[in-house]
């Protein structure tokens, strides 16, 4: 195998191929702390790409409750107990990722899920960790908690699905990184369905061949992000380009989310992959659980964000921006209380407030001579 460097785990590691990064890395990051689980965004996938014969159980994005939810059922729980032990020491991983812990004769650590597996996308929903006992009342924190945690195709760097396929079937596109799967190439061996740790390939039984999240490239081409990012309602999702930590720009946000404020972690660093989908952790949850999910720094990451308002105000603005455009965001700039979405010209995309106009008013209508219920 190659060595390359993995920058999210702090080292050099094994992978089948060398390090080859594309032009541009399409990159996304999620909120969680804004996910309501509506799933507009998995119907918006499903109607555009996977509403023919043989796609009825693919969900290309989904949106698990955690800690108990799963598609395809413990995907996550079972790939991470195969790994054995994941210690890091600072931010470097100690480990082993699944391309090092591969079985004599086998190109990676992985499993084929049942078909039954596939058959509970709603398990664990809004349930919660803990017990509600009686007498219980509201306190801060929550003793209790759960979150949501939308998926799409990480993208990787070194994808699991790529390295594992005796096609060849699977490429990353060196314009902009997405990762393909070359249907002309593919026969259905499904090496890739056990290959990614997070199951985003998915075998189709009436065509014979695997198919998986595209990053709606051709929208991608016309800088445009993907349907389920336009057609979020809870406006979670910014999709930009990243670089590797040495060259990150503060005015791409992307890397300034990722790179230089820390705020927004991979899933799964220990994996090896690199993935590129990047995620703000939920405030509310302990952090051992979110240090299993995100890494080292999660910790660190839920206090830059708590005290964005207050010490980071051109954090705090970045996130304003969040599903303010369906253009691509290049970069972004603030002035004052507005806060700009670029494209790679420079061009600006949308201009919003950093903070919105609040109105307050009496609580009592002295005119009318009635109490007000919503006094804002």
């Amino acid at each position: 195998m190659a060595r390359v460097f993995n920058w999210q785990i702090g080292r050099i590691m094994s992978y089948w191929y060398g390090e080859t990064r594309p032009a541009k890395q399409f990159a996304a990051v999620f909120d969680l702390n804004k996910c309501i689980a509506c799933q507009t965004c998995t119907l918006a996938c499903k109607t555009t790409w996977t509403s023919g014969r043989g796609q009825e159980y693919m969900l290309w994005n989904n949106v698990e409750s955690k800690p108990y939810g799963s598609y395809p059922l413990a995907y996550d729980s079972k790939i991470l107990e195969m790994l054995g032990p994941q210690e890091w020491v600072g931010e470097r991983y100690e480990g082993r990722t699944v391309f090092e812990a591969a079985p004599a004769g086998e190109r990676l650590l992985g499993y084929r899920p049942e078909s039954g597996d596939y058959s509970y996308p709603n398990i664990g929903e809004d349930e919660i960790f803990g017990t509600v006992d009686g007498g219980m009342s509201v306190e801060m924190p929550h003793p209790v908690w759960m979150f949501y945690l939308p998926r799409i195709c990480n993208h990787c760097t070194y994808p699991a699905c790529l390295a594992a396929c005796p096609r060849g079937s699977i490429y990353k596109r060196p314009e902009d990184g997405i990762v393909l799967i070359d249907q002309k190439r593919c026969r259905g061996y499904r090496e890739c369905v056990r290959a990614c740790p997070y199951k985003k390939t998915f075998f189709n039984s009436r065509t014979g061949v695997s198919e998986k999240c595209i990053a709606c490239f051709p929208l991608g081409e016309q800088d445009e992000q993907p349907r389920c990012f336009t057609q979020c309602i809870g406006k979670i999702r910014l999709r930009g380009w990243i670089s590797v930590p040495e060259k990150a720009n503060e005015n791409n946000p992307i890397d300034y989310l990722v790179h230089v404020k820390k705020v927004a972690l991979p899933l799964f660093p220990q994996l090896g992959l690199e993935p590129n989908v990047y995620y703000i952790p939920p405030i509310h949850v302990p952090n051992p659980f979110l240090n299993q999910l995100f890494g080292p720094l999660s910790e660190q990451a839920v206090q830059t964000y708590r005290n964005a308002h207050k010490n980071e105000p051109k954090l705090a603005a970045l996130i304003n921006l969040f599903g303010c455009t369906p253009k691509t965001v290049a970069a972004f700039k603030t002035k004052g209380n507005i806060v700009s979405a670029l494209n790679d010209n420079g061009d600006t995309l949308v201009a919003v407030p950093v903070r919105e106009p609040v109105a307050v008013r009496p609580a009592f209508d002295t005119q009318r001579g009635v109490p007000r219920m919503n006094v804002t």
